[in-house]
């Protein structure tokens, strides 16, 4: 059943809670929320049979959740402080790809994340960022949200946004568009200085980046600079390939390394 915490600005953020024991924060990337995300249930369901407390959510603008204009990356941190406090005020972070980042922007601001499970953060330390954010603004402010779509993925292999046309869920794709934007903001705040941000050094609680066995090549770079900037970070390679996993991969990974 569907729970509400209200972030400060007001905004109501729809959530769903497992379990019982020590809590844990599951933060999707782009396109990613609790009716559109299979993968992502089922990992908090088996973590909460492993004794967590495991929270999905959806992230603003996305599902049952609500959202407020302007966007402003604090205002998701914000978001993960009101369900922090559903959980009495600690809980470890997961994020998957953009949802890593942010993750980091949280525990850089947030004193209750006891950990952070990071999967493939797409950092780009060659550029700053800001074309790829002013591409997705330009686009979505004509109202082209395929082209907004086409211009988020221009990077990845082509078949990836050839099967997500041609798939079921392109209608509900084109409908959280707008929310690209946010995942672009997210990251646009990390690369602008082309080096890990300064906040981040203040990150020293546990911390593993996890990659694929097979993966792309954007993600090894990225895993290597979050480890070098934060004081207690290591990286893994797991059973997981094109930027996708199984849900009992990856939440045995999770609790391993939260009870380790």
């Amino acid at each position: 059943m569907t729970s509400f915490a209200t972030s400060a600005d007001g905004t109501r953020i729809a959530f769903d809670r497992e379990g019982s024991g020590p809590a844990i924060i599951l933060v999707g990337s782009a396109n990613q929320f609790r009716a559109f995300d299979t993968g992502t249930a089922e990992v908090a369901r088996l973590l909460a049979e492993s004794g967590f407390t495991a929270i999905t959510y959806d992230r603003r603008g996305r599902g049952e959740s609500a959202d407020t204009l302007p966007y402003d990356v604090d205002r998701e941190v914000d978001d993960i402080r009101a369900l922090m406090d559903v959980v009495e005020g600690s809980a470890a972070l997961y994020g998957s790809s953009s949802g890593a980042v942010l993750c980091l922007w949280a525990a850089a601001a947030l004193p209750g994340v006891t950990k952070l499970v990071l999967w493939e953060p797409p950092l780009d330390l060659e550029s700053d960022g800001s074309k790829n954010l002013a591409g997705l603004q330009e686009r979505l402010a004509a109202g082209d949200r395929e082209g907004a779509v086409a211009f988020f993925m221009r990077d990845m292999p082509p078949p990836w946004f050839e099967g997500a046309r041609k798939s079921a869920a392109w209608p509900t794709l084109l409908s959280i568009a707008h929310t690209l934007a946010y995942d672009a903001a997210v990251l646009e705040k990390a690369e602008r200085g082309r080096t890990m941000p300064a906040e981040w050094a203040a990150v020293t609680v546990p911390t593993v980046v996890l990659l694929g066995e097979e993966t792309q090549p954007i993600f090894p770079p990225a895993a290597d600079a979050i480890v070098a900037a934060l004081p207690h970070a290591t990286q893994r390679r797991i059973d997981a390939r094109n930027h996708g996993w199984e849900p009992a991969v990856m939440a045995r990974e999770i609790s391993e390394f939260l009870t380790a």
